[in-house]
């Protein structure tokens, strides 16, 4: 059953592993990756990589990619969504916080923005206007 415009976006806004999707060459399959990723309803999606790393080269290239999320209990459930590139911004500390704590134990925060700043390097911000959405809830089985 497809969900409704308020239950696929607070899945959305639920903290999953997203998968990104984005065409990097025409005679290839899309490019799909795990990341983590930050959205509010009614709002923009946002995800953090580095600057030159290959998906921000891809997305750069096609000015839009998609994302989709799912879960398997206790319904089997997932939102995909598509759309176009609004604008990437140049990262910052408290982008990295904001990440981390949507998908870490807060324990684990700062330790991780730690990490983050010294070992992997800068990153940019890129936000995602949702334009295009695929959802079910398939129940369970």
């Amino acid at each position: 059953m497809t969900l409704s415009i308020g239950e696929r976006e607070q899945f959305l806004a639920e903290p999953h592993i997203g998968a990104l999707s984005v065409v990097e060459r025409p005679d290839r399959a899309p490019l799909t990756v795990p990341i983590w990723y930050q959205y509010t309803p009614g709002g923009e999606l946002w995800v953090r990589t580095g600057p030159d790393s290959r998906k921000a080269r891809a997305i750069r290239a096609a000015g839009r990619f998609s994302l989709m999320v799912q879960r398997t209990e206790p319904t089997v459930r997932y939102v995909s969504v598509e759309g176009p590139v609004i604008r990437t911004e140049p990262d910052s500390r408290e982008r990295s916080w904001e990440m981390a704590a949507r998908y870490l134990p807060q324990d684990k925060v700062a330790d991780f923005v730690e990490f983050d700043q010294a070992q992997l390097g800068a990153h940019v911000v890129i936000y995602l206007q949702p334009e295009h959405w695929v959802s079910a809830d398939l129940g369970s089985f």
